[in-house]
């Protein structure tokens, strides 16, 4: 059992949602949703139950200045997402990353769990990034989804396994 512990990565797969997004604090991206790309939980080794969505980012902040994401999921029939509804819960603006003194560069990751036993198989997310100071804030992110719960493990993908358990 330590093994799996130790070796957590040889039990999850990863999915693309969004890839080099770009925002300017009230410009372009700023506050407006992406929908990101829809994705089959059904993969070569079974259906994914839990996901965990990671953002990645880096942001220039004024001193004092936010970056916020809000998100939510929705689920479909179909990979073009036919009959896409919203699926659980939405998370409200949550802050991120805060400018320090004089301003500063954040790099981060903003992650978010997500139950996928009562989904249909494809999946999405939709996130708005929210910079809250007009033209000075810049903002690159992107975003994955990691399947967990395959039901034949392991699941992984990757092409090696580093100082294995």
């Amino acid at each position: 059992m330590r093994d799996k512990i130790y070796n957590g990565g040889a039990y999850c797969r990863t999915a693309f949602e969004a890839i080099n997004k770009t925002a300017t604090a009230g410009g372009s991206g700023d506050a407006t949703e992406v929908d990101c790309a829809w994705v089959d939980r059904k993969g070569d080794k079974g259906i994914a139950m839990s996901a965990k969505l990671i953002i990645t980012y880096t942001t220039a902040l004024g001193q004092g200045n936010t970056l916020s994401f809000a998100l939510n999921f929705q689920d479909a029939d179909t990979v073009g997402g036919s009959g896409a509804a919203d699926y659980g819960d939405a998370v409200s603006a949550t802050v991120a990353a805060t400018g320090d003194s004089g301003g500063s560069t954040e790099t981060g990751t903003f992650e978010v769990d997500v139950d996928l036993g009562g989904a249909r198989e494809f999946i999405r997310a939709q996130i708005t990034p929210d910079l809250n100071r007009a033209n000075t804030d810049t903002l690159e992110w992107s975003a994955a989804l990691v399947f967990f719960g395959d039901g034949r493990q392991p699941a992984s993908l990757a092409v090696a396994s580093v100082a294995a358990a």
